[in-house]
């Protein structure tokens, strides 16, 4: 392993309910002996990657990334048009809205918009979840042709709830649905008790591609709410798409569109 990819694995160690690290933690998490573990960390907060938390010897993310960060944020223009539209539509139906875009199998939010109801779904930016068992993975997914998914999962994968596609086939079937419908939706899924709708869209100059989504506990939204999330999000993406010339946006079905309010 060189030193750049031991330095990856280590960022992906931290998460919004891991703000730090120590020694002990990448050799429980990542299987790497102590001695490397603790000359990782200092190589990579003598670089500046990390800093140590005061005198203690945990280890966070340093100003440096923090800083590229927000310049990855505001350069990525089809991030910032897509979180202009979550925002909107967060701010329409009151519940929570993000951006995701996918890694690998993974699903990574990279902007968040809390909703304003008492009870709402709390989205931890940075966290991956698996993109077959969430409407942001399954929307980017349809993206692909079949071929290229059955690339991606083939030693399978484990359904983490029996609302979860159970299996490839069945996985591509809901693909099947998105890329009819327009949009994907989850329920009950990765998260008990928690709904979401999204749709994608990308960017064929950058190659960038990522989905909208509005997420609510699911016994909070009446089947009026649900259709005006689901067309809310698909015109702001037809704009996007319209803007970006994106050859794979997939629009809603013009039956969905009519019976939305």
């Amino acid at each position: 392993m060189s030193i750049l990819s031991a330095a990856v694995d280590v960022l992906r160690c931290f998460s919004s309910t891991r703000h730090d690290v120590t020694v002990t933690d990448l050799v429980s998490l990542l299987g790497m002996p102590k001695s490397n573990a603790s000359r990782l960390l200092r190589a990579m907060r003598d670089e500046g990657l990390l800093e140590t938390v005061g005198d203690s010897k945990r280890y966070r993310p340093s100003l440096l990334l923090n800083q590229v960060g927000h310049i990855y944020r505001f350069a990525a223009s089809l991030i910032d048009r897509a979180d202009t539209v979550v925002g909107r539509v967060s701010d329409e139906v009151g519940h929570t809205g993000y951006i995701s875009v996918r890694r690998g199998t993974d699903i990574v939010g990279v902007t968040a918009h809390p909703g304003r109801h008492a009870l709402r779904v709390v989205t931890s930016i940075g966290d991956r979840i698996a993109a077959f068992a969430s409407s942001t993975g399954r929307a980017l997914l349809a993206r692909l042709p079949d071929d290229e998914v059955r690339r991606l999962y083939a030693s399978g994968f484990v359904p983490p709830s029996d609302t979860a596609p159970q299996d490839l086939d069945e996985l591509l079937a809901r693909l099947a649905v998105t890329r009819r419908e327009g949009y994907a939706e989850s329920h009950d899924e990765a998260v008990r008790g928690v709904r979401a709708i999204s749709v994608s869209v990308g960017d064929p100059t950058t190659g960038d591609e990522v989905a909208l989504c509005i997420s609510f506990p699911a016994a909070t939204v009446t089947q009026e709410e649900r259709l005006a999330i689901i067309r809310s999000l698909g015109d702001g993406a037809a704009e996007i798409a319209a803007l970006t010339r994106d050859p794979l946006f997939i629009p809603l079905h013009p039956s969905i569109a009519e019976t939305a309010p």
